[in-house]
């Protein structure tokens, strides 16, 4: 039996890197801490299924010492007291996933002529949030009576994406990493990321959040390609970041979904404050504490109140089961998983013959070929 022999610094490295502790592994790997140790090697074998189990690829673990795996983004989360030096391998996955799906996406957009599109990069975290808001909300065709008139959250974010989607804008969903329900996304560590490009311009969403967080997530992620700035953020509509690029785009999004003058309008004031906020979320579709917020900015409330009625909500939004159940049809998750937008061109192009069957069922999550003519037929490309 061949052994391999390693660092044994790359196994404990790419265990912690997933988050995993040996008692976890030790079903799967019962000499894991003879590797780690070094007192005994691995055989390619069982290298490979280490590799698989801590998902990170074989080569790195032939490496001298362990990498560095910088996020290639700029970080722009606030999470407190958590530490953010390392990224999770769920995390990496998802960007360059998503990076991969961008670099297809701008080069089927210039052979195919498509304009580049004028509203990335047109703000700058200078001009009126207002004046901005309301830019998005032309650019989008967003309706806030249509939205008004939409019985649940789930519908009126689906309308959003549509819209976003419709002006250029690729929208990704998901709550795991590409198609392996194993591999769920933690909202913990991230809500949403932009990764802004005049012709490729992409909002990634973690989708195991509420729907009601998830509008607010598309809406700052969306102010980010306004400022033509890539980032992974964290946005909570309660919270209030430090002064930059976070806090122009928490305000920004919060005035695109309920602007004051139309809160102000709708304001009942013989109601409590925990009775206003679900009644005003309800409304406009969106979360009770960018409700709670924007009562304390249209100075409704005082800090005071604002912030004792934040904590009760976050306890109250704790105790609540945060997203979906991960099931539904499978096409309209495709659909979402990657964004219509992209899924549609994907599948266009590759039934003529410009990109390789592979290289799509790669880009979709799908291994068949049934599902992905299907998926064709879903997104309306073939009959």
């Amino acid at each position: 039996m061949t052994r391999i022999p390693i660092n044994p610094e790359l196994l404990t490295w790419a265990r912690e890197r997933a988050g995993l502790d040996t008692l976890a592994l030790a079903g799967r790997f019962p000499k894991l801490r003879e590797w780690e140790s070094g007192s005994l090697q691995p055989t390619l074998r069982q290298l490979e299924d280490f590799a698989r189990a801590v998902h990170v690829a074989v080569g790195y673990l032939f490496l001298p010492a362990p990498p560095q795996e910088p996020l290639p983004i700029p970080d722009f989360r606030t999470l407190g007291d958590r530490d953010l030096t390392q990224p999770s391998p769920n995390l990496l996955d998802t960007i360059y996933l998503c990076q991969q799906r961008q670099d297809w996406f701008r080069d089927y957009a210039r052979m195919h002529a498509l304009p580049a599109l004028e509203f990335v990069g047109s703000a700058t975290t200078d001009d009126p949030v207002e004046q901005v808001a309301e830019a998005m909300r032309r650019t989008l065709s967003l309706s806030i009576p249509e939205r008004q008139r939409l019985a649940t959250w789930a519908e009126a974010l689906r309308l959003f994406v549509s819209n976003a989607e419709e002006a250029g804008v690729l929208v990704m969903a998901s709550g795991v990493v590409g198609s392996n329900s194993h591999r769920k996304l933690n909202v913990e560590e991230f809500r949403g990321f932009a990764l802004a490009d005049d012709r490729a311009p992409l909002v990634f969403i973690n989708s195991a959040d509420s729907k009601a967080a998830q509008m607010f997530t598309l809406a700052h992620e969306l102010a980010h390609l306004w400022l033509g700035e890539s980032g992974i953020s964290d946005p909570e509509a309660g919270q209030i970041p430090a002064p930059g690029i976070e806090r122009w785009c928490n305000s920004v999004a919060a005035e695109l979904l309920m602007p004051l003058d139309m809160l102000r309008q709708d304001y009942q004031p013989g109601n409590s404050v925990p009775e206003e906020i679900q009644r005003l979320a309800r409304s406009f579709k969106v979360s009770t504490l960018v409700a709670l917020r924007r009562l304390f900015e249209a100075k409704f409330i005082d800090q005071q109140t604002l912030w004792q009625n934040y904590r009760d909500e976050v306890s109250r939004i704790r105790d609540l089961d945060r997203g979906g159940s991960g099931g539904g049809d499978f096409y309209r998750t495709l659909g979402a998983r990657t964004g219509k937008r992209f899924a549609r061109a994907v599948v266009s192009s590759t039934l003529e013959g410009q990109t390789l069957f592979q290289d799509a069922f790669r880009m979709l999550g799908v291994r068949k070929s049934a599902t992905f003519y299907e998926t064709a037929r879903q997104l309306g490309v073939m009959l």
